[in-house]
């Protein structure tokens, strides 16, 4: 009789056991399935993007601040505190700044749809940037003074790097909730959208760009990123992937034909 009651004892708690493990089972699959499903991944990396953003900006700002006084310095040459010329020469480094900082808003956009600027937008850019960089060394490199070279350098530089990385981390992200997408969703989710949804701009895929390109090559066509970019639309970070891919599809190609 001892022995039937400790071995339903054992029973029930050999059962309790499993009844736990497949509610811990069911809790992992949903958290896992929810932790890798497309809009939770999106929702984190806005906010990683958003992290991005604020510390990128508070570098460029105050670098530029920096600047500020280097450039009033050489706009000034030499006038005497006060004068007009002296309250003048402070309006040059905001003038510059203020391009530059339009440029990096748009970009801060465009990146994050992966729309291409063109090549204005990035001229623009880099002559804001060079003319920073210029007017905050020039001083030191007329001296002679390799350390206030290096000082006056560093800011400028920092603001030039960070003014490119910002955009190029921004594609990335967009890049990093795409992937998420294709991985997760089903052939029929992504080609062909829902009745709610058709309203909306479908988002591309690697191969609908890569299907793009291949269209658009021609014998004669050396396939660069730049190329691909202009008969694409695409960014400037998934050119060069198309490029790669459509390089070595089009050498496989010539390969078999000869």
């Amino acid at each position: 009789m001892i022995d039937t009651k400790q071995e339903a004892a054992s029973c029930t708690a050999s059962v309790s056991r499993a009844q736990r493990l497949a509610a811990d089972a069911t809790e992992a699959a949903d958290v896992r399935r929810w932790s890798t499903h497309p809009d939770v991944v999106a929702l984190r990396i806005e906010r990683v993007r958003a992290q991005v953003d604020r510390l990128c900006w508070a570098g460029i700002i105050l670098g530029l601040a920096f600047t500020a006084a280097n450039v009033q310095s050489f706009a000034a040459a030499g006038s005497d505190f006060g004068s007009l010329p002296w309250l003048t020469a402070w309006l040059l480094d905001p003038t510059v700044c203020l391009v530059l900082l339009a440029i990096l808003r748009a970009e801060q956009v465009t990146a994050r749809y992966q729309v291409h600027t063109g090549r204005w937008v990035r001229a623009a850019k880099w002559l804001t940037l060079a003319a920073t960089y210029v007017m905050n060394t020039w001083s030191s490199w007329a001296a002679g003074s390799p350390a206030g070279v290096v000082l006056h350098s560093v800011p400028p530089m920092v603001v030039f790097v960070a003014a490119e990385a910002v955009t190029d981390l921004r594609d990335k992200l967009t890049d990093a909730v795409l992937v998420a997408l294709v991985n997760t969703a089903k052939p029929a989710d992504v080609h062909e959208p829902a009745t709610a949804d058709r309203e909306r701009p479908a988002r591309r895929l690697f191969a609908d760009y890569l299907a793009d390109a291949r269209l658009a090559w021609k014998p004669e066509v050396k396939v660069t990123p730049a190329w691909v970019r202009e008969v694409t639309g695409c960014s400037r970070g998934l050119s060069s992937r198309l490029a790669a891919e459509l390089s070595a599809e089009v050498a496989e190609g010539v390969r078999h034909g000869s």
